[in-house]
């Protein structure tokens, strides 16, 4: 587990518990025998989780996902494993994949698992979850339904805003006015309150909310950055807003 070890150093708090240690239990020898797993709990309450706690979380949501048209492919794990190369190299990405495949091979309360995590993980977190399983679901360039459908789910359970889940889906899954519903506004607002919109959705996913996370995930938080960005700027370049 050398590659885990910095994450898991960090400590896990709260997926050590619950159904997410359930689904989790099987990694618990690997993480002793490997460093040393400090328990503190980061929760809403004013600490943010660790990086280790994201990741397992993480990991276990993709599983659900995948699982969800009820077959795993190998285009689907290598297409996992392409990302995880894309944040943290090939060292992480095969040990990563090592845990995913064991965590497939269980039954995922997904409810549970989420409320559990909507519990313990502040809402940037959670929305950075969202964010990298839509970036994984359409990692081969197609929209699976039954995917998306659990990704969905998933947001429902996590405790996500509805405003924010269509936010999110239209950076990835664009429908009519797109660009308006990724500012959360209809193409009805006025000038001013697509300005005041682009402000407070840039507030929202700018990258430092989620810098508790580490610099791996900085990345994918600049994502959806731009993405906003890119909505604005067609927007304006629209209506001719200067």
């Amino acid at each position: 587990m050398g590659g885990f070890g910095k994450w898991i150093g960090g400590g896990l708090g709260f997926v050590m518990g619950g159904p997410l240690g359930a689904v989790l239990g099987f990694l618990a020898g690997s993480m002793v025998d490997n460093t040393t797993v400090r328990t503190s709990v980061y929760t809403t309450s004013g600490r943010h989780i660790s990086t280790g706690d994201f990741v397992m979380s993480l990991l276990v949501l993709i599983a659900a996902m995948m699982k969800a048209d009820g077959k795993v492919v190998k285009a689907e794990l290598d297409y996992v494993k392409q990302f995880f190369v894309s944040q943290f190299g090939q060292a992480y990405a095969r040990e990563a994949l090592v845990m995913l495949k064991d965590i497939l091979k269980q039954e995922i309360p997904v409810m549970d698992v989420c409320q559990q995590i909507s519990r313990n993980m502040d809402y940037s977190s959670r929305l950075q979850l969202l964010h990298l399983l839509f970036n994984i679901s359409l990692a081969d360039g197609a929209v699976h339904p039954s995917e998306l459908d659990m990704v969905e789910k998933i947001s429902g359970y996590l405790g996500i805003a509805s405003p924010d889940f269509i936010s999110i889906r239209n950076m990835f899954v664009p429908e009519t006015d797109s660009s308006y519903k990724i500012l959360e506004i209809e193409r009805t607002a006025t000038d001013d309150e697509i300005k005041k919109a682009y402000r407070r959705m840039a507030m929202k996913y700018h990258p430092d909310k989620v810098s508790h996370l580490g610099e791996e995930f900085r990345k994918t938080a600049d994502e959806k950055f731009k993405k906003v960005n890119e909505a604005y700027n067609k927007i304006k370049k629209e209506r001719t807003i200067n």
